[in-house]
């Protein structure tokens, strides 16, 4: 797997490439300090996956993996960061980020890697366990799923997923059982061709993103 480091502390960068490179399955091709950078080596290399601290002088993490993801929308940005403000999270989603991880638990890395490079969209325990109340939050308009072929009542549960609500939740808004509400989210990641509730809440934000 290769991969590119983008953090402007360069002590943590050539930490990180250590630590990864201590693996047989990932070798560090480049290492950059800036957003700018970033988007330069991610075109110059076309990595496999780019991990992509957040605050950095000039163009931010946010900013550089927008830019990134608009040229290429299936590049897998990883962002890694100190900060797990809610704004920074919630844009990360939207962008259609692989993930969003803390800096301090350096353990978590190069597992949280090994799961974007099979396809998996990974959060740190801390995060997860906001990402419903963070969800929320979020505004949750229409948004035109037809040429997957999801339905309008499928579309209405995505977006109830995408707020955070729970089956049980899902089931007494829309006037329907459990049992309803689990088959039409297994219909619905089956047609998405996607493995969670989570990676379904980022599809949705990905999208909202593009309106």
């Amino acid at each position: 797997m290769k991969v590119i480091i983008i953090d402007d502390d360069q002590l943590v960068s050539m930490s990180l490439k250590t630590i990864l490179e201590a693996s047989k399955e990932i070798e560090v091709i480049d290492i950059g300090g800036t957003g700018k950078e970033a988007i330069q080596l991610y075109e110059k290399h076309r990595p496999d996956i780019i991990l992509l601290d957040i605050h950095m002088h000039g163009m931010d993490g946010l900013e550089a993996g927008k830019q990134i993801l608009n040229t290429d929308p299936e590049a897998r940005v990883l962002f890694l960061t100190t900060f797990s403000d809610d704004e920074y999270i919630i844009k990360a989603l939207r962008l259609g980020a692989k993930g969003y991880i803390m800096k301090q638990n350096f353990k978590s890395i190069l597992p949280a890697l090994l799961a974007v490079q099979n396809g998996q969209t990974v959060f740190c325990s801390e995060i997860t366990n906001r990402l419903p109340q963070l969800l929320e939050t979020a505004s949750a308009p229409d948004i035109d799923l037809s040429r997957y072929e999801i339905t309008a009542r499928e579309n209405k549960i995505i977006q109830l997923v995408s707020e955070g609500l729970n089956n049980k939740e899902i089931a007494e808004k829309l006037f329907l059982s459990e049992g309803t509400v689990r088959n039409y989210i297994s219909t619905i990641l089956e047609k998405l061709e996607l493995r969670d509730r989570t990676q379904l809440a980022v599809f949705y934000y990905r999208h909202l993103e593009a309106l």
